[in-house]
């Protein structure tokens, strides 16, 4: 598959300059660049790398001179970095999902329940188990060693990498994307005690478990289960719980990555970006808009509004109001956070001061 540097221009939207009826077969960074290579030159720091390789053509960033790095032609997009979703999706030699294919049709191996509906132009790979009653829509794949529950439904042109699972009564929408490993409609963690445990007197005192006596817990069952919107994409190895009585929600556009956790009764707003290693405890509700980066950890039954951004590492414990920008243990506005980060590096220094003036304070009584 390969496309002229007019082709490709076209497809983002950019001006492409100099000889525009060169053939490009990949795209490749600038020190690796061959002569039938796009280089990703976006920024004068990559820009500096090409004579390492051998590129003929590079997309580039708006008023640089291109003629002066050699090249023979050029793409200049306004806003490097999101072309590079046109040019990635151009450039995919699969099915649009990195290069990955499958056969149309159901596999042999594959099971259907009789029960099931499949759309037009379905995709099944091989061991794959659809269940009674689900429905999966026009122009959907389903991977190798996928599993779709009773009742599941799964939208047109839904796309489920390999050993991806859909518990039962799950609701998908429209062009679903789900990475390897991931799993949607388990049960909820949750379990209860016949009397009072400690940890509910915790939670209470923040501290003082009283006399409760331990316990043996006992399951609440899931009987909700998940409702996703259009165009959401789940992360290899990420899990969606069941909610308990109402279903768990994912809003339209969101993303989540690998090992993403959404436990029972969550719900996240739309265009949410959840980076990997999130954990989201069960009945907290995210707004709209919302960005939390790796290894957040978000407290149950909180809210965290639209707009609200944290930073790596930050642990969500109460409601943050919308717009926010939060980090730390425990979260805290992020320019507080980093003015309290340098005053503890500031610590040592400051002891250090404190003991010699201790030190010359004491000598200067003794001397009296």
């Amino acid at each position: 598959m390969t496309h002229t540097v007019s082709q490709i221009a076209a497809a983002l939207g950019a001006e492409a300059f100099g000889d525009t009826t060169i053939v490009i077969e990949r795209a490749s960074e600038p020190a690796d660049a061959g002569p039938d290579d796009l280089a990703l030159a976006m920024a004068p720091a990559y820009a500096e790398r090409l004579g390492e390789g051998r590129a003929r053509v590079a997309m580039v960033w708006e008023g640089a001179d291109w003629q002066a790095m050699g090249l023979r032609a050029a793409i200049v997009a306004p806003r490097p970095r999101y072309a590079m979703a046109a040019l990635t999706r151009t450039l995919d030699k699969g099915q649009g999902f990195g290069g990955q294919s499958f056969a149309g049709g159901v596999h042999p191996s594959a099971f259907v329940d009789p029960d099931a509906h499949l759309g037009e132009n379905v995709s099944v790979g091989p061991m794959s188990v659809i269940a009674a009653g689900a429905r999966i829509g026009d122009g959907s794949v389903i991977g190798p060693q996928c599993f779709i529950g009773w009742n599941a439904e799964l939208g047109p042109d839904g796309y489920l990498r390999e050993a991806v699972s859909i518990g039962a009564r799950v609701h998908i929408g429209a062009r679903f994307i789900a990475q390897p490993g991931a799993r949607i409609g388990g049960d909820g963690f949750s379990f209860v005690t016949a009397e009072p445990s400690g940890v509910e007197n915790v939670r209470k005192t923040l501290g003082d478990q009283g006399e409760a006596s331990a316990q043996t817990w006992t399951r609440i069952h899931s009987l909700g289960s998940v409702r996703i919107g259009d165009d959401v994409e789940i992360g290899m190895n990420a899990t969606v719980d069941c909610g308990t009585i109402r279903d768990t929600m994912i809003g339209d556009r969101s993303k989540l990555d690998n090992l993403v956790h959404l436990g029972h009764n969550v719900i996240v707003g739309r265009d949410c970006l959840i980076c990997g290693q999130v954990g989201i405890a069960g009945s907290a509700v995210i707004g709209n808009n919302v960005v939390l980066a790796g290894q957040c950890g978000v407290s149950d039954n909180i809210v965290v509004g639209d707009g609200v951004i944290a930073g790596g590492g930050t642990k969500l414990m109460s409601n943050v109001p919308a717009g926010r920008t939060m980090l730390g243990y425990p979260a805290t506005r992020m320019d507080a956070q980093v003015d309290s980060y340098k005053a503890l590096r500031r610590l040592p220094r400051m002891l250090r001061d404190v003991a010699a003036l201790k030190k010359a304070v004491f000598k200067s009584d003794k001397d009296a």
